[in-house]
Parts: structure tokens; sequence; C-alpha cells
């Protein structure tokens, strides 16, 4: 019998892995947990012209520019996908999606509607699609307030648009009731594990199986 050495290897073509929700739905928190519970997955780091919040991080949080900057980008093709958000852009840039990709790790986005159909358009074969809705439109508005990021003023404005931003739930390819984060975190994993083992997604799986036949 010949060694498991001989056998054909597997390799795998990363995904993206994007979460959208209107603001306050906890796709944040979830995409933080997640990457702290995964090795095999990071965040793709959005630039943005907006300012810098309490607590984030330039580089990790976002990577914070200026608005000329952000639309020479624009102009050059830097971004996989960009949009306009309550007065600031926001854009992934295109190079080290790719590069990832291409070496088989994962990425993970956390942007909206707009964006998501933006990647759809340039990279559908690797996208995966995950919509977070809360349970409530009062539970929604709770958490926006006392997560204490944003004037009230903002916060009405999130609240008037997060209609309009559910609407789209059904162009993606999962939907999850965000009731508690442990319990939505579980479910991301799972969705994340399926299709991770989507046979289009593994190199060398046919080698693999024909080497299986052939008994070796």
């Amino acid at each position: 019998m010949s060694s498991d050495a001989e056998a054909p290897s597997i390799q795998r073509r990363g995904l993206m892995l994007v979460l959208s929700s209107p603001s306050g739905a906890g796709k944040t928190t979830l995409s933080r947990q997640l990457l702290e519970n995964d090795p095999h997955i990071e965040l793709s780091v959005s630039c943005t012209t907006r300012a810098k919040r309490p607590g984030e991080r330039e580089g990790v949080d976002y990577t914070f520019i200026d608005t000329p900057t952000f639309r020479s980008m624009i102009e050059r093709g830097d971004f996989l996908e960009h949009a306009r958000v309550f007065d600031h852009y926001y854009g992934t840039p295109r190079a080290p999606v790719e590069q990832a990709l291409l070496s088989g790790r994962d990425m993970l986005f956390d942007i909206d509607w707009q964006g998501t159909q933006q990647l759809k358009e340039k990279g559908r074969a690797d996208l995966v699609t995950v919509f977070i809705l809360p349970p409530s439109t009062r539970d929604l508005e709770k958490r926006l307030i006392t997560r204490a990021q944003d004037a009230p003023d903002i916060v009405a404005r999130r609240m008037a648009k997060a209609a309009d931003e559910m609407s789209h739930w059904a162009e993606y390819d999962y939907a999850v009731i965000n009731r508690d984060i442990a319990t939505s975190l579980i479910q991301l994993k799972s969705i994340l594990t399926a299709e991770r083992l989507k046979r289009e997604r593994q190199y060398g799986l046919a080698e693999f199986v024909k080497a299986l036949r052939e008994g070796r």
C-alpha cells in the first residue's frame, strides 16, 4: 500500500465572506468574534473618509484617508467596491484581497448591500453573502442608542435608513436573525465550514479521487 505522502495534494482557493446588516444589528460584533475564533479568515480592511471613532485603530479597523485620495483610488480602479454612506466614502482595496484568495486565505467583509452588489459583479464565484437581521425594530433602536457612538440625529438617520437596507435581504445567500451573539456565531461558523467544503473550491480533488480509485 502506498504512503499518504504519495497521494495528490488538495488545495483550496480562498473565499470572500460578506456580512451586511442595518447599523446596530450586530455584524461588527459577529465579525470580531469570528475573527477571534477562526485563524483561517482575516478581515478585509476598508478605506474610509470618515473620522476615527474611539477605540478604532488605523490599518486594523479601517484605513483612514481623505476624500481627494479616495477619489484618486476610484479613478485608478484600486477598489473592488466602494460606496458613499452618510456623507462618507468606504471602499475595499483590490490588491490585498486578490493576493489572499490566491494563497487560500479567506477574507471577511463588513460592507453594505451596495458594496455587495459590486463584489458580485467582480467575483461571484468567490463570494458568500450573509445578511444579519435584528430580532425587532425596537431592539435595533435600543442597540444604536446604548452603544453611544453616534449623536441622536445620526441615530435617527440610521433608523430611517434601516428599512431600506433590510429590503435587500433576499439578495443574499444566507440570512441570520441575530437574537443572541453566541447562537448567531455558531450559525456563521456552520455556513463558513460548508462553503469551504464546496468541491469547486478544492483544487486537486479530482486527482485525489482518481488516485483513490486506482488504489494509491
